[in-house]
């Protein structure tokens, strides 16, 4: 479709004057500066307050588009974008409206939760992240940027980057885990993804760095409740991805839903003005939460109007779907509540980011039908999807080296999860199609050909109770069957196999948004399908589809063979088939822990030692911090992952006992490839203060190494400690380190590891 910008630079010439004829995609700030100061000029209060109002689209046809509500407010420019819109044809008519019959013709933010893939879906996030490979989560990113685009889509509400040590909470699904160094490199890879190298191209879109902030602490790990910590805390723990974020140059901040020092996100001051915009320079668009601003009723804070004038006082600069802004800022203005020059400056970062965007210049930048016919769901992103799926797979059990199986025989694949085509993709893949994908009967099918044959069995429902079934499925239900009828049909499928493939687990809608749990285990119909299939004395694997960490005691006992799959997107079926038969050598390592038992959460690998630690962790010790139940341990740590093949470390080596001020300290290591299969491993590095102004982690991860080794392969993998990695915030929130002992620890994960120590000046 062709531009409009002929038309919009003569209106630009008439309404703003010489200024626009100069305007060009690639300028300086200087030139923005006077773009958006002339626009604004001619701006009524009206038309201000209309680009700080964000309404949600909904799936609106072309009728409702030219007669609806959504329509008129477009004509009189009181939005400054929408979201939930899908389709080229739909959202090109709305930007029409905007562009051509309203008053200034400023175009249109286009936002949509593309959060990992668009139609290509790749994994989950917190599955992507267990890859360890920025490279891979930046590549899936540029793919999901390239696909929403060509759909329309300029503006994704994505990463999400907050730090989850408690797997109750179901948004863990959605983030990259427990860890802030991990979890920094993570968000500054989507961000390069999603927006490229400046935002200038047609097929870069704004990022919005998510949910600003602590919302992944929410107590008990219940959505949407409170949260409350010490800014050390804050600091130390929880802030870094943020901030990685705003470094990488992210365009946007969406505030989050929880109160912090008792204040919501969306009007806390200190957090959205004083740290994010002052202290780290923060200066592109703040969006709210879905609501958020009406919802301080709720809280117990203001009613939409007091809520509307504290939201903007803090900093926040769009209102998304309350309304609160557009209904009220008027009126709040006529008795001095507010002042123009806040509402000025909301306006002002609205339209800087659409100038950003090279919206000015062109509106229809991402209104390219051609674009849509040829770039969504193509080969090529598939089979990169494939590929960087069956990256994330965590190994977490293979007794006798079960895995991988071969691909010939009769395989019994039996579970819920096991033909379910609407199940592959996850939480937050609204825009896939599941008729196009594969199933993971169908991919190990595809795999086995004619050398062997799979049979196939459901097992089980989801839950016995089927309004239990109902609820955690939510939009995405699966077919239901009598419970003992697929039980019997599930042993005698097992009887004729000679090995067994179990793919239980959650559905997918039983993690993400709104999806918190209190009990972490399988669900109940299928434990009790693994409990009759182990009975059989079959060779069992367990394929385990999860959003999260889930309790696997009496699985780790009894099953041989665990892997972890999470949920991994729209070629999954296809993806678990390549490592199932050994096509491909799983490498995922977790990002966040596994526990024995809900009762241990919240729990993380980079704990406190407290005043009394566990002297041993296999046995009871009254008066020590401790369970009288079960170990202090997770069943599975943090950085834990193995591989059909087995890695050996040896000669861990400093280049010195004392680190030099302004200096460096060489860490080394010998990793050598004992098995029988070539394989990645990921080796990881972590340090321990031993000493300092306030209490530090047992361990922090502060680097890693994800190498390939051929079998019989040894590598020396070498560290470099500087200064910087021995920085904390003290008990004055300076960032600094301080002279003294230092153990560093390098390993396959966080638990095993090797250690030695040295001194910092």
């Amino acid at each position: 479709m062709k531009t409009c910008w002929n038309f919009l630079m003569i209106f630009f010439i008439g309404m703003l004057g010489e200024a626009c004829t100069t305007h060009h995609i690639d300028v300086t700030d200087e030139q923005m500066n006077l773009f958006v100061s002339d626009l604004m000029g001619h701006m009524t209060l009206r038309e201000k307050i209309g680009q700080l109002n964000l309404p949600s689209g909904g799936d609106i046809t072309t009728g409702t588009v030219k007669n609806g509500k959504l329509s008129e407010m477009i004509r009189k420019q009181e939005i400054g974008g929408f979201f939930n819109v899908k389709g080229i044809d739909k959202i090109y008519e709305l930007q029409r409206l905007a562009v051509e019959e309203s008053r200034l013709k400023i175009p249109l933010l286009v936002g949509a939760d593309v959060i990992h893939g668009y139609e290509t879906i790749f994994p989950i996030p917190l599955a992507l992240s267990c890859s360890w490979d920025t490279l891979a989560v930046e590549k899936m990113a540029r793919i999901s940027a390239i696909e929403a685009s060509a759909d329309g889509i300029n503006w994704t509400f994505s990463p999400m980057v907050d730090i989850c040590r408690d797997a109750r909470w179901g948004r863990i699904a959605e983030g990259s885990g427990e860890d802030p160094y991990l979890g920094s490199l993570m968000a500054k890879a989507y961000v390069r993804g999603y927006q490229g190298k400046n935002l200038q191209q047609n097929d870069e879109i704004l990022s919005c760095v998510k949910h600003f902030a602590l919302y992944g602490a929410s107590e008990s790990g219940r959505d949407y409740n409170t949260v409350d910590m010490s800014r050390l805390r804050m600091y130390n723990e929880y802030l870094a991805p943020y901030k990685a974020a705003v470094d990488a140059g992210v365009g946007s901040v969406m505030s989050s839903f929880n109160i912090v020092d008792g204040i919501p996100a969306t009007a806390n001051k200190w957090l959205l003005s004083d740290l994010l915009r002052k202290e780290w320079g923060f200066k592109g668009l703040l969006v709210t939460d879905y609501n958020s601003i009406a919802e301080m009723s709720s809280h117990g804070i203001a009613p939409l109007k007091e809520a509307s004038v504290r939201s903007l006082q803090a900093g926040t600069d769009m209102d998304m779907v309350s309304f609160g802004f557009l209904n009220t800022l008027e009126e709040s203005l006529q008795s001095g509540e507010v002042t123009e020059e806040q509402i000025n400056t909301a306006c002002r970062r609205v339209l800087e980011v659409k100038y950003k965007l090279g919206l000015f210049d062109n509106p229809y930048k991402y209104c390219d039908t051609l674009r849509a016919s040829k770039q969504l769901y193509t080969t090529e992103h598939r089979s990169i999807a494939r590929s960087i799926a069956s990256e994330t797979f965590v190994l977490l059990k293979n007794e006798k080296s079960l895995l991988p199986i071969s691909a010939k025989g009769k395989i019994a694949l039996i579970g819920p999860m096991a033909n379910a085509r609407n199940n592959m993709c996850g939480m937050w893949s609204m825009m896939c199609n599941p008729s196009k994908h594969r199933t993971l009967l169908e991919g190990m099918r595809s795999a086995i050909g004619n050398k062997g044959e799979v049979l196939y069995a459901k097992g089980s429902n989801i839950f016995y109770d089927e309004n239990r079934e109902k609820t955690a499925t939510g939009m995405r239900p699966l077919d239901r069957g009598d419970n003992q009828t697929l039980l019997k049909e599930a042993l005698q499928t097992a009887d004729r196999a000679d090995v067994i493939v179990a793919a239980l687990g959650e559905c997918s809608e039983m993690s993400g948004e709104s999806a918190s749990r209190t009990t972490l285990e399988i669900p109940d119909a299928q434990r009790d399908l693994l409990k009759a299939l182990v009975k059989t004395g079959k060779p069992i694997v367990l394929l385990l589809f999860t959003g999260r960490p889930l309790v696997l005691t009496e699985e780790a006992v009894n099953i041989p063979s665990i892997l972890n799959v999470w949920f991994g997107g729209s070629e999954a079926g296809d993806a678990i088939a390549d490592v199932l038969f050994g096509k491909v050598n799983p490498s995922g390592k977790l990002t966040t822990s596994f526990p024995r038992s809900v009762g241990q959460l919240p729990l993380y690998y980079n704990s406190h030692n407290t005043s009394r630690p566990d002297p041993d962790k296999n046995v009871f010790n009254r008066y020590t911090s401790n369970y009288l139940e079960d170990s202090n341990e997770p069943l599975y740590p943090f950085g834990y992952g193995l591989s059909y093949t087995h890695f050996q470390y040896d000669n861990m080596v400093l280049s010195s006992n004392v680190l030099k001020k302004g200096e460096k300290l060489i860490v080394s290591v010998i990793v050598t490839n004992k098995g029988n299969y070539d394989g990645c491993e990921v080796v990881q590095l972590y340090l321990h203060d031993i000493y300092a102004d306030v209490v530090r982690p047992v361990k922090e991860l502060k680097d890693f190494k994800r190498i390939f080794l051929k079998k019989g392969e040894s590598r020396e993998v070498r560290f470099v400690i500087t200064e910087e990695d021995l920085k904390f915030y003290n008990s004055n929130l300076q960032y600094i380190y301080e002279t003294g002992d230092f153990e560093v620890m390098v390993g396959t994960n966080s638990r095993d590891v090797q250690s030695k120590t040295f001194f910092a000046e």
